[in-house]
């Protein structure tokens, strides 16, 4: 059966920018240059960030191709110090019990040389969480109430969107995940049907901040592209 949903070409749309080799050369260069600057960040500064600026970066991450396109996500952005607290409260209870035995030795063995552990302070100092919710049901519009397909792969995908942009931006990113995650559905009212995916911490990186030598070992090309 044909679809009866219309289709509009792409050249209508004026989205498709036609470009030389050279200029996609330069384009593809410069992308690498700023993102090889992305760091995890732990130690942060209560400065406030733009909220317009963290809602445009939100925006960019809901143009992410989802299955269906049914766009299986929804984000929480959490300004408010006294939820921002209780959130805190919450996670490094969880995280405690991550520690002390829940995670398994060989977890914590490879967490080991990042140097992290149950106390979170970063969750209050920052001036921005951001919850990322992955929906079981939706649909393409508000309201819609269908079956939502490859719901992790599309929240994965905008996630890497949102980290991309708030980093062009000019905000440094810390993703958590605590495990288990569902007190950010009590916290933040969100639905049952709804599952936490990814808490992410957006602000100003401390003058003092430090990054793990651990963290700047990356896999060169030849090692993670294989070309047939």
């Amino acid at each position: 059966m044909m679809s009866e949903e219309k289709f509009t070409p792409l050249g209508d749309l004026g989205d498709f920018i036609a470009r030389t080799d050279d200029d996609m050369e330069r384009r593809a260069a410069a992308f690498f240059d700023d993102i090889k600057r992305r760091h995890t960040v732990r130690e942060f500064t209560d400065e406030p960030a733009p909220q317009s600026v963290v809602e445009a970066c939100i925006a960019a991450a809901g143009r992410a191709p989802s299955g269906a396109n049914h766009q299986p996500w929804h984000f929480c952005l959490v300004g408010d110090a006294k939820t921002k607290t209780e959130i805190r409260a919450a996670a490094e209870a969880e995280e405690k019990a991550f520690y002390e035995g829940r995670a398994g030795e060989e977890w914590l063995d490879a967490l080991d040389p990042l140097g992290t552990d149950e106390n979170k302070p970063f969750l209050e100092i920052a001036p921005w969480l951001i919850a990322v919710f992955a929906q079981r049901r939706g649909g393409v519009r508000a309201g819609e109430d269908k079956k939502n397909y490859y719901i992790n792969e599309s929240v994965g995908i905008a996630c890497g969107f949102l980290i991309a942009a708030l980093h062009h931006a000019g905000l440094a990113t810390l993703t958590h995940t605590p495990k288990p995650m569902t007190f950010l559905n009590e916290k933040l009212g969100r639905p049952a049907t709804e599952k936490p995916f990814l808490l992410i911490v957006v602000g100003k990186p401390a003058s003092d901040a430090m990054i793990p030598d651990h963290s700047l070992i990356k896999k060169p090309l030849e090692e993670i592209l294989t070309v047939f």
